[in-house]
């Protein structure tokens, strides 16, 4: 597999080989579905909270009689079946959503992923990126220049000039490989891949 080579103009300057079993994988949409899934539920926190009927504000006074009204029979307010009630099985802080994901099928979640992006042509590689100072501006303008809206830069090195410049640009993430994630790969339209970083990726996920 071949990934296009831009320079800092966003301009092509050649190709650059990828290794076969990171950036030339079929796609597998139910493994990708699953890793992306898997991700998102795994950074959920139990922090909600439900009551049950014992834990509801109400009064232990029987409503209305038990007969002659017409309605069904009721014991208390707090029944699930009122409003204001309890409820049946309420959600509790300690709900754990975590998903169990194989180390191999992420890393094979992962090369699929990449490998699709790079036949979509939605995969660059770049030389180095750096800024003079930690500008958000600078960095804004080096994107614009190359064409890029929304744009993942995957570094083998985030200095502090990098990371306080792209830190207010939503349209911008900068990482390192390891923290390389699903979601985010899915998410930008444009992936940028320095040289070195792009050999981490091959450690990594092949």
């Amino acid at each position: 597999m071949q990934l296009e080579l831009l320079n800092e103009q966003g301009q092509a300057a050649g190709k650059v080989d990828a290794p076969d079993t990171v950036f030339a994988r079929d796609y597998n949409e139910a493994l990708v579905h699953q890793v992306v899934v898997a991700y998102q539920a795994n950074a959920r926190q139990g922090t909600r909270a439900q009551k049950d009927r014992g834990e509801v504000k109400h009064s232990t006074k029987k409503p209305f009689r038990q007969k002659g009204t017409g309605n069904a029979r009721a014991g208390m307010t707090s029944s699930p079946l009122w409003r204001g009630g309890g409820r049946i099985f309420p959600n509790r802080p300690d709900e754990n959503f975590s998903h169990k994901l194989n180390k191999k099928m992420y890393r094979a979640g992962m090369a699929s992923i990449l490998s699709q992006l790079a036949r979509e042509g939605r995969m660059a590689v770049v030389d180095s990126l750096k800024i003079e100072a930690p500008k958000t501006k600078l960095l804004a303008a080096k994107f614009k220049a190359m064409g890029l809206e929304s744009v993942l830069l995957i570094a083998d090195e985030v200095d502090d000039n990098l990371f306080l410049a792209s830190r207010n640009l939503h349209n911008v993430l900068v990482i390192e490989p390891r923290h390389a994630d699903p979601l985010s790969l899915v998410h930008f339209k444009k992936v940028l891949v320095t040289k070195a970083a792009m050999e981490q990726l091959k450690e990594m996920f092949e």
